[in-house]
């Protein structure tokens, strides 16, 4: 059955450029709408392409993107196809796994397949009478006065398209942007890190998941780590984050299984050594760039959303997230300011830009959290202490994590409170630890404790009050 869409601004034509995720999605925002939208993809469409190329590292789906997947009637079909992960599974060198949660109970993020929401997203798109799907087509020019662009497919041929507006959604290398760098006052940075990426798979074993399979199990080894998330097909994928230099150090398959022998020897049994000999080498590893830049809009002809505004690194688990958000955030203000893209692109760039900043700088951070701090005591011991006082004070103190995964709290906003946070808790642990200084002194200097057991006694104490709120 087709979408009824609305017959106001019926002649106004939108064009998006990109039909990835946040290109299909907006796509429908449009549609919805009722204006009239043409899709224009690189590629060809990939729900009968032989092969996908391009990214294929796993998605997590959470709050921000089921809420705009929600606004298109899109979220039970797209949740229904995923897997819920609850917490974080840490995979220590001796085999020892241990959980840390993502939030309170009943709170999870969705592994997702990024092919399949790419085809279920353009298929939506599809069932508006005004949208159109145009695959094989490269922009190869466009006007930001007159709105006019060129299109070359792979005959040779080339069409010209009339947009009332254009939306940049064509990726962290935008041949959008590359027309905004031409402009005067225009920001842009993006930032190579030095390490690359490298999926591995793990296969069922007997049918089954090779671990348990609500989770996001990581194996953080201080300056890299490895990751795997579970798919519908009792796979899971696993992803190797490591600096370019220490990819390189290793040339033939023994020196594979060496490494892994070394890092990661729980793994093998379940990737198999045949298959990490053979799959380590079948493609080089893969760079990461985090792409930064303002405004969003020339005039009231072109805006950009998702990684052609605002590429990050995959560390939080907020790309898709935010791009989707960015679709959303656009429709509300829409509908704040009766669809006059005049008035509502330079207020998406105000509104925006410091959300999409916050978020890349975010997940730069987040990286040396999975990778090292979760491998500290200290860390743990903050997590409880966090989490206690969420629990005491749920309007007062919330982690950032859930702020960031659970709520749709802006970005930049999350940070700011996060700071504060951070300087409150941490000023009453050092009152605490000066006070208990204070009332046994003499004791202290006579038997001085060790960090360890601080955290220890830390943790007992939180497992006695969890005792208690069963009781």
């Amino acid at each position: 059955m087709e979408n009824q869409a609305g017959t106001e601004n019926k002649k106004k034509v939108v064009a998006v450029v990109g039909g990835g995720l946040v290109g299909a999605l907006n796509a429908c925002f449009f549609a919805k709408r009722g204006f009239e939208v043409e899709v224009f993809e690189t590629r060809e469409d990939i729900r009968t392409a032989r092969t996908v190329k391009g990214r294929s590292i796993n998605l997590a789906l959470s709050h921000r993107g089921r809420q705009a997947l929600k606004n298109v009637g899109m979220e039970e079909k797209i949740v229904s196809k995923g897997i819920p992960m609850h917490a974080r599974m840490i995979h220590s060198l001796s085999g020892k796994q241990s959980p840390i949660p993502y939030g309170k109970k009943g709170q999870f993020i969705l592994s997702v397949d990024r092919a399949n929401l790419n085809k279920e997203l353009l298929t939506e798109a599809e069932t508006y009478t005004n949208t159109k799907l145009n695959f094989d087509h490269k922009l190869q020019d466009w006007s930001s006065e007159s709105g006019l662009m060129t299109f070359t497919r792979s005959d040779g041929s080339r069409k010209q398209v009339q947009a009332d507006l254009i939306v940049g959604c064509d990726g962290a290398f935008s041949a959008i942007r590359k027309q905004f760098l031409r402009r005067s006052r225009f920001n842009y940075s993006q930032t190579y890190i030095p390490h690359g990426y490298m999926e591995l798979t793990m296969p069922p074993v007997n049918g089954e998941f090779a671990m348990k399979p609500n989770y996001l199990h990581i194996w953080p080894r201080n300056t890299f780590m490895m990751i795997a998330l579970p798919n519908l097909d009792k796979t899971f994928t696993c992803t190797l984050f490591m600096p370019f230099e220490e990819f390189e150090k290793i040339t033939t398959g023994e020196e594979v299984l060496e490494f892994f022998q070394k890092c990661f020897p729980d793994a093998i049994p379940l990737i198999g050594a045949e298959a990490l000999r053979r799959d380590y080498f079948r493609l080089p590893a893969q760079a990461m760039v985090s792409v930064k830049c303002s405004p969003y809009h020339i005039g009231d002809k072109c805006v950009l959303m998702g990684d052609a505004a605002h590429a990050v690194v995959p560390f939080y688990g907020q790309g898709m997230n935010a791009g989707f958000e960015d679709c959303i955030v656009f429709d509300e203000i829409m509908d704040q300011f009766n669809e006059d893209f005049s008035a509502v692109l330079p207020e998406y760039t105000r509104v925006r830009v410091p959300d999409d900043h916050a978020i890349a700088d975010l997940a730069m951070y987040n990286y040396v959290e999975m990778r090292a701090h979760v491998n500290s005591r200290w860390f743990l011991f903050r997590k409880y202490v966090d989490n206690l006082l969420h629990v005491l004070m749920p309007k007062t103190i919330v982690p950032l994590y859930t702020m960031v995964t659970f709520t749709r709290t802006r970005y930049h906003e999350t940070v700011e409170r996060w700071q504060w946070q951070n300087k409150v808790i941490n000023r009453g642990l050092l009152f605490g630890a000066a006070g208990a200084v204070a009332g046994g002194s003499y004791l202290l200097i006579k038997n001085p404790p060790d960090i360890n057991q601080l955290v220890l006694r830390g943790e007992q104490i939180w497992s006695r009050i969890v005792a208690l709120k069963k009781s």
